[in-house]
């Protein structure tokens, strides 16, 4: 699948916004990819994750234990990675504002496990969901996400790997350009108000 077979997708879903978004971050954008629309059909997001785990190389691939992913937006992409790697998938939660493991969730210490993520802007979830993992004894071999729009800056700690990466600029709040400042902001990210 190339980057514009991705974009292709997210665009038959609606789910590739424009006007002024208000990213979990606290970052603001003109542009916002909308995951939970692009994987409300089963069958578009099992082809976006057997697409992603093909670009993982063979021996990571086989090495893959588990996938555990921050929720909220981690969980559908989490699943169609454990769907398509063949193990099992799980998902963190932050009950006291840590991730942590629940639902009698739970990996044997030094379980390999791979992290997945719907959209990593900054990294700041991924490497609290990184954290997270270490807690409960698994061994993060490697970080992936469905879209990178760090413009690939992003340091998990951990190998990572996007299916896609995009290059959409970011601002803060104080800093927009006056386009997007005449625009109101909308917060459609899982951390909305």
């Amino acid at each position: 699948m190339t980057d514009a077979d991705v974009i292709a997708e997210f665009r038959a879903a609606e789910a590739l916004l424009e006007g002024h978004f208000i990213l979990s971050s606290g970052l603001r954008s003109p542009r916002y990819l909308q995951c939970a629309r692009v994987l409300m059909d089963p069958a578009r997001g099992a082809r976006l994750a057997e697409a992603l785990v093909a670009r993982l190389p063979a021996e990571l691939r086989a090495s893959i234990a588990a996938v555990i992913s921050p929720a909220m937006g981690g969980v559908i992409a989490g699943h169609e990675m454990g769907r398509a790697l063949g193990v099992p998938a799980m998902f963190l939660e932050r009950p006291e504002g840590v991730f942590e493991l629940r639902r009698g969730f739970r990996i044997e210490p030094g379980t390999k496990v791979l992290m997945m993520e719907d959209v990593v802007t900054t990294g700041l979830s991924s490497r609290e969901a990184i954290a997270a993992i270490a807690r409960v004894g698994g061994e993060t071999v490697a970080a992936a996400a469905l879209v990178d729009r760090s413009s690939g800056t992003a340091d998990l700690g951990v190998p990572f790997f996007p299916l896609i990466r995009l290059d959409v600029p970011t601002y803060a709040a104080d800093a927009l350009p006056p386009e997007l400042a005449a625009i109101p902001a909308i917060k459609p990210g899982s951390r909305a108000a």
